[in-house]
């Protein structure tokens, strides 16, 4: 767990309380916790959002801004008040150093200074471990090749996980093209993912979760894009922007990535805290894992956080055996779902979760253990840069004819 400091902003400006939002969007020492465009109601928002740090913007003589400082500084003497401001005259920053502001923000700003500013006026709230606890695991789930059931394992960790106490879980579709987590779900959205890369300037925790689907189970989804044609519009930096958003909104963000491998796929996988790899026992299978986990090796740590998963296992003839898997691979399977082919079909059509309609199904039960094990996993880096960087070539050398011994 991480500490960070929550903010509560009030600007009457929107493009520059845009601009403001857009820098705090994914930051890991922050939470945007509330934002206000009039002055006469940030007192209440304040006592309602209890944030460490509240941002007040001052125009030059404001002194309705100046004011809401002094009142905010008399009422609530634990909130730090940071001014901000476009002009950045003397006038205007004395006059809001006065009033009780701790800081001044020139507008514009970069990410780099607001960072500073914001660890120099509540470093002593995180230093003290007085700052509030956000904890948010981001697990995306990869496919080996098309129909191996990758998002069959990302609909059902998302819904066991929003079973239990405490958790809040969304479900980010990034099969742009033909994702069907919605399906899955029996959802039909009303906001999709290109709803929100569109507009994440103006996102905030509210906003945001009125844009998503909430299924039954209390699990949340955003969608794939409903047109085709709108996926164009989806860029890799807007996906790094929304899941910035959902992991400031969630303890858990389940990605269920598209089989193409795409920049925006390549984006979530290195802002994930886990990567699940889901692959079935056979040889285009194993061949296609082989040549991702060579391919990662360039995008550090994402090999030494990938796990291997084998799903349908069991399946019958034609599967190659686990040992020889693992020796194919050049690293342990991390864990095996069994094959239930017709409890899958059933929670499918009826667009239901396993941890709904069948809880103690010995499927339920392997998607429980691998969250468990999950949690618990902490690999060695120097370990697994090893077993990615040279394992696994020796493993891909084997499908090449002549290579075997």
């Amino acid at each position: 767990m991480s500490q960070i400091l929550r903010l509560a902003i009030v600007d009457p400006n929107d493009a520059t309380r845009a601009e403001l939002k857009t820098l705090l969007v994914g930051s890991e020492i922050v939470w945007l916790e509330a934002e206000c465009s009039r002055y006469e109601f940030f007192l209440d928002v304040v006592r309602e959002s209890n944030p460490d740090i509240a941002v007040v913007s001052v125009d030059a003589g404001s002194r309705q801004a100046l004011e809401l400082i002094r009142k905010i500084q008399s009422e609530y003497p634990s909130v730090i008040v940071l001014a901000a401001s476009p002009t950045t005259d003397g006038q205007t920053i004395l006059g809001a150093m006065r009033a009780g502001a701790k800081e001044f923000l020139p507008i514009p700003i970069t990410k780099e200074e607001l960072d500073t500013t914001l660890l120099r006026v509540g470093g002593s709230i995180l230093a003290s471990g007085n700052g509030r606890t956000r904890s948010c695991e981001i697990i995306a789930i990869a496919g080996a090749t098309g129909g191996v059931g990758s998002t069959s394992i990302a609909v059902n960790l998302a819904a066991i996980l929003c079973d239990q106490p405490g958790n809040s879980v969304v479900l980010l579709d990034l099969d742009l093209a033909l994702g069907d987590a919605d399906v899955f779900l029996d959802a039909i959205p009303e906001y999709t993912l290109a709803d929100v890369t569109l507009n994440t300037s103006r996102l905030d925790l509210q906003l945001l979760k009125k844009t998503l689907t909430k299924h039954s189970s209390g699990l949340y989804l955003l969608s794939r894009p409903v047109e085709l044609q709108e996926a164009q519009h989806i860029r890799p930096d807007g996906i790094s922007k929304v899941i910035g958003l959902l992991k400031n909104s969630f303890t858990h963000v389940i990605i269920d990535l598209s089989k193409s491998y795409t920049n925006i796929d390549m984006a979530a996988l290195q802002v994930a805290t886990d990567v699940i790899l889901v692959t079935q026992l056979d040889l285009p299978c194993l061949r296609n894992v082989v040549r991702l986990l060579v391919s990662f090796e360039e995008f550090d740590p994402l090999p030494s956080k990938t796990h291997v998963i084998v799903n349908r296992a069991g399946l019958g003839a034609g599967q190659i055996s686990p040992k020889k898997a693992t020796e194919i691979l050049g690293r342990e399977i991390f864990a095996q779902i069994p094959n239930d082919y017709r409890t899958m079909v059933e929670v499918r059509n009826n667009g239901v979760s396993l941890i709904e309609h069948a809880p103690k199904a010995a499927i339920t039960v392997a998607l429980r253990d691998l969250l468990a094990k999950l949690s618990q996993s902490e690999v060695p880096k120097g370990d697994a840069e090893n077993a990615a960087s040279v394992a696994p070539v020796s493993g891909w050398k084997k499908f090449w004819p002549g290579s075997r011994t």
